[in-house]
């Protein structure tokens, strides 16, 4: 019979290995951690017992109901054709400037991700919003798809963020407080993208393209008057303001305002005129579709959980990262290089669901805020989101984007330098926590 360490540590390898070889992330962590139980315990019953348990305490959590409710406003909201009037206000605002358009992107998908908190739902609908438009104004094929992919990411830090709700979880944080602490993060990470953008068109003109631009915006958008602007834009207040507004108002739980957020946005959509039972349809199906998959993930991911505990593998990988007498800076790179490393081939949510309970006990003897660690987890693992062989975002885009024309080397190309970016705000984040406990520490919450 193998020892319960041996079997942690050869886990690790085959989940990998499985992923690498294209088994489904979940279906992957639910075989091992059966076999894995079943190793350590000699007995198929008691694996059998213990895994039924971990997905009963799940799927009980009264949390995870967040997850269907804000995937289901998500969707109404890009139905209902929301993404497309913020960037058509961004678009207003920034077009004057030099790389005025992808500016304008970053601003959109950050006031976008405010009222859906999910990146793949940002990279499909400003790849269908944005691409053609920056295209029709001159701008270069590979920097327009590095701008959407680049500022998709900001969907899973700045709240309502499907991640941050996952990692609350994980480590029984606050998700109001998490919530919170992604304000700043996500506000300093939009800013630094415009900041490049910037640099990029004067430094490189042609790779950015689009010099004509504000001529030809100022020829499209020369009968808009700020008032048809903030008809365009009040919707999209109303709903930060009933989700954000309830909840740091103390009027929801983050649960409650995820059902709140969804009727509002269906009320929305139907004063539009832009929602019909079809859609609403569709919409309920892929909620559900998406519901399953994260569910399923975090049932999974709390099966191999308890089955590295029952391995002792966390406590063991604890007292060994202690005696190397580290520092905390020192476990930080440790942890980054393989949040980053990580990301290339998993996405975020099994990255949380499997690393961080790793380094808890670890974390314990630092006396470390899990709520500044859990924005340092989610912005590392988003990096993965823009690089390869996984890339998640770049995938939705090439699938969406329908331009033989644009190849997948093209995207990662063009979200390199946005990940070169986000690992900068990363070390930001890193040397000086307050931007992520501020808010919190002035009593905001």
């Amino acid at each position: 019979m193998m020892g319960g360490i041996e079997v942690g540590i050869a886990s690790v390898v085959v989940i990998v290995f499985l992923i690498y070889m294209g088994l489904y992330i979940p279906v992957a962590l639910g075989l091992v951690s059966f076999l894995g139980v079943w190793l350590i315990r000699g007995n198929p019953d008691i694996a059998v017992a213990l895994l039924s348990e971990s997905i009963a305490d799940t799927v009980s959590e009264l949390v995870f109901a967040s997850v269907p409710l804000f995937a289901l406003m998500g969707l109404i909201v890009s139905k209902a054709g929301l993404g497309k009037d913020v960037y058509e206000v961004a678009n207003f605002i920034f077009y004057r400037i030099r790389g005025g358009l992808g500016i304008a992107t970053v601003a959109a998908n950050a006031i976008f991700a405010s009222i859906t908190g999910s990146s793949i739902a940002s990279a499909s609908v400003f790849t269908r919003v944005a691409i053609p438009e920056m295209r029709r104004f001159g701008y270069k094929p590979r920097f327009t798809v590095g701008v959407v992919a680049g500022s998709s990411v900001l969907g899973m830090l700045i709240p309502p963020s499907a991640m941050l709700i996952i990692y609350a979880i994980v480590t029984e944080q606050s998700v109001g407080r998490m919530f919170i602490a992604g304000i700043i993060p996500g506000i300093l990470l939009a800013a630094c993208f415009g900041i490049l953008i910037l640099f990029l068109a004067y430094t490189f003109p042609k790779y950015v393209g689009g010099q004509d631009s504000a001529d030809i915006a100022a020829e499209d958008w020369a009968n808009l008057t700020w008032m048809d602007l903030v008809l365009k834009i009040i919707p999209v207040i109303v709903l930060v303001l009933v989700v954000l507004g309830g909840i740091y108002g103390g009027v929801f739980t983050p649960t409650e305002a995820g059902a709140a957020g969804s009727l509002a946005a269906l009320v929305i959509a139907l004063i539009k005129k832009s929602f019909s039972w079809r859609d609403l349809w569709e919409v309920l199906v892929e909620t559900g579709y998406i519901t399953a998959t994260i569910l399923f993930l975090i049932t999974t991911a709390s099966m191999y959980s308890r089955m590295l505990g029952v391995a002792a593998l966390p406590t063991v990988f604890g007292e060994w990262l202690t005696s190397f007498d580290l520092n905390l800076i020192q476990l930080m790179v440790i942890y980054v290089i393989l949040m980053v490393l990580l990301g290339t081939i998993i996405e975020t949510a099994s990255i949380i669901l499997i690393v961080v309970p790793l380094f808890l006990v670890v974390l314990d003897s630092f006396n470390v805020d899990l709520v500044w660690f859990g924005i340092i987890t989610v912005v590392g693992a988003e990096i993965g989101l823009l690089t390869p062989p996984l890339g998640i975002s770049c995938f939705v885009i090439k699938s969406a984007i329908n331009d033989p024309t644009v190849s997948l080397a093209d995207i990662f190309a063009g979200a390199f330098p946005f990940a070169v970016m986000m690992f900068i705000v990363l070390m930001v984040l890193i040397a000086f926590p307050q931007l992520s406990l501020y808010l919190l520490q002035i009593g905001y919450v």
